[in-house]
């Protein structure tokens, strides 16, 4: 992995936090159960995968909501723990 040097840190912090936000508030139309699976582009996933694994961003400036995170699926999914939900968040395929 590797950070997209065009965007500037704050600004990449940002639009992750916003990309994790609108994973948070889709996640419930989409869960079975406990277990949620959301979708994100290829570039967007990125974002939010630099945020959360290479840029050493504090966990106070997370959601909330979000419990733990990890890399998962051989460091091609993020899973995120709510208080509700179980997220995966994957790239999605075109």
């Amino acid at each position: 992995m590797a950070i997209d040097s065009e965007i500037p840190e704050n600004k990449h912090i940002k639009m992750a936090i916003n990309h994790l936000n609108k994973v948070l508030d889709y996640a419930p139309f989409v869960a079975e159960g406990r277990d949620a699976t959301v979708h994100l582009t290829q570039q967007d996933w990125q974002v939010v995968a630099d945020a959360l694994f290479q840029m050493n961003v504090a966990d106070e400036q997370l959601p909330d909501a979000i419990q733990d995170y990890d890399l998962v699926n051989k460091n091609r999914a993020i899973s995120l723990t709510t208080p509700d939900y179980d997220i995966t968040i994957e790239i999605v395929q075109s």
